[in-house]
């Protein structure tokens, strides 16, 4: 700054305040703070300065509000909201970087800051260390530890893509799955570098896996992140600390094909598979359709030939068996042997049969004559009228039997009924006497905790009756125990093993 812009104190001319000799013309706070807002912009109207980013900034006007440090100074910066979409790399505490800008002030506050224009990490290497720290804390929570990743389906039915949808990798993509094997293919556009970069593609990411099974939409069963290749600022909204967190959360297996072979960023690790090229992305979601069909065919043709060795096979030991076994017509010789003796015997012995039988008749009707079958019904007919006779006279006697019996049921039963009522009366005295019993029994004063003292059997009423010695008895609710009287009265009674306990002993 050119030393004559401001007057220096000590060569102003001194007056008195207020005094009639002081001509210099006075300036409000505004006008003074816009001449010094115009030195300040003419003397630093380009400036590069280096040092460590620390405070940050994002209110939701877009704008980015932050600290430049060194060890002995701090300057405030601002980078307005067209600036800030347009960086390669983003601010983030603790980065080294060289800010390009213009030094102005902000009258509202008295202060002077620095407006970037452009925004540099100061050289590869405070990134790559920034890189290095993240990666390891990351990798301390196991967030990149292989028994945590899972393995993509072999045959997915829909692959969800998260890239850009204007640029050539969608496009490769999509040719590589339709030469493999076509697939429904979703896309979830966003931006792949810039400030919006990360947040856009952790939010994809969440997205997918927030869409239910069975819904409008089809939820993924792979996911693949991609974009080309680019230099370390390029890609470094994959090295985002929220996408990492993200791309690990995910439910859906994840291929990660960001940039080229030789470039890593930490969705790299985070992911369960990663593939040097978003092509090769596309490669390993999917088999060949074509050598999928030859497979099959191998293995149908293979399939055929071992069915046909072992039908061939099987009609081999058939052969071999059916050789072992004997014709029919040896099976069947000796029945048919027996069968053609038993026919030449049979007409024989059914004319010897019938002989016999017509002997037989012969005889029997020898024995029979008209005179013999008269009197054997005349004798039969007799004995039908006798019973006729004594049939009536039975039916009468039984009738009369039966009749009596039944009386004498009827009457049985008035008695048995006469002797239930009677006994039912009993019962109820019976049960009046025994309440009447218990309520003079003695027992009931013994449940409150009363006993009854015996002496010889007798119940002493007081204790002049007890003479020293003497054994007593003491009845409690739940048994008896025996107790001696001392012959000293001074003494306490004593308990013995004498006389018989009954309950439990106390």
């Amino acid at each position: 700054m050119s030393d004559d812009l401001f007057e220096r104190e000590e060569d102003a001319p001194t007056a008195a305040p207020g005094g009639a000799g002081n001509n210099q013309p006075e300036a409000s706070v505004s006008e003074l703070s816009g001449r010094i807002k115009r030195a300040m912009e003419d003397a630093f109207g380009h400036v590069r300065v280096r040092g460590e980013i620390g405070r940050v900034s994002r209110p939701r006007s877009g704008h980015v509000y932050l600290d430049l440090k060194d060890d002995r100074a701090v300057l405030g910066a601002v980078i307005w909201r067209g600036v800030a979409q347009r960086l390669r790399v983003q601010p983030e505490e603790g980065l080294e970087v060289v800010a390009e800008g213009k030094i102005t002030t902000y009258p509202g506050q008295s202060k002077y800051q620095l407006v970037i224009e452009n925004l540099a990490p100061a050289g590869a290497g405070a990134l790559m260390a920034m890189l290095e720290e993240r990666k390891k804390r990351l990798a301390a929570e196991g967030l990149f530890a292989e028994e945590r990743k899972r393995t993509p389906p072999f045959l997915p039915g829909v692959i969800g893509v998260v890239t850009s949808p204007s640029g050539a990798v969608i496009r490769d993509i999509l040719h590589r799955l339709s030469d493999r094997f076509p697939r429904h293919v979703l896309v979830w556009p966003v931006a792949v570098q810039g400030e919006g970069c990360a947040p856009q593609v952790a939010a994809a990411i969440q997205g997918f896996n927030a869409l239910p099974v069975g819904g409008p939409i089809p939820r993924p069963d792979v996911l693949i992140v991609a974009r080309g290749g680019g230099s370390l600022e390029d890609l470094w909204g994959f090295n985002d600390e929220g996408v990492a967190r993200a791309a690990a959360a995910s439910e859906i297996p994840l291929i990660s094909a960001v940039g080229h072979e030789t470039d890593t960023t930490l969705i790299d690790f985070a992911a369960d598979r990663r593939a040097p090229t978003p092509t090769a992305a596309a490669e390993m979601a999917v088999p060949v359709r074509a050598e999928l069909l030859a497979t099959l065919s191998g293995l149908e043709g293979r399939l055929i030939r071992a069915g046909g060795r072992t039908v061939e096979d099987r009609r081999g030991r058939l052969r071999d068996l059916a050789r072992a076994l004997p014709r029919p017509e040896d099976l069947v010789a000796l029945p048919r042997q027996r069968f053609d003796a038993a026919a030449e015997r049979l007409p024989r012995a059914l004319l010897a049969f019938t002989q016999g039988l017509d002997g037989r008749l012969g005889r029997v009707g020898a024995r029979l004559s008209p005179m013999l079958l008269t009197r054997r019904l005349d004798a039969g007919g007799d004995r039908l009228r006798l019973f006729g006779d004594r049939v009536a006279p039975a039916l009468a006697r039984a009738s009369t039997l039966a009749r009596d019996r039944f009386d004498r049921a009827r009457f049985a039963d008035r008695i048995a009924r006469s002797a239930a009522q009677d006994l039912e009366k009993k019962r109820e005295r019976l049960e009046k006497l025994a309440r009447l019993l218990d309520g003079f029994s003695y027992k009931a004063t013994l449940a409150r905790g009363y006993a009854a003292v015996r002496c010889d059997g007798d119940v002493l009423s007081s204790a002049a009756g007890a003479e020293p010695g003497a054994l007593l008895e003491i009845e409690f609710k739940d048994g008896s125990v025996a107790a001696e009287v001392p012959t000293d009265q001074g003494d306490g009674p004593k308990l013995t093993k004498k006389g018989a306990r009954q309950g439990r002993l106390l």
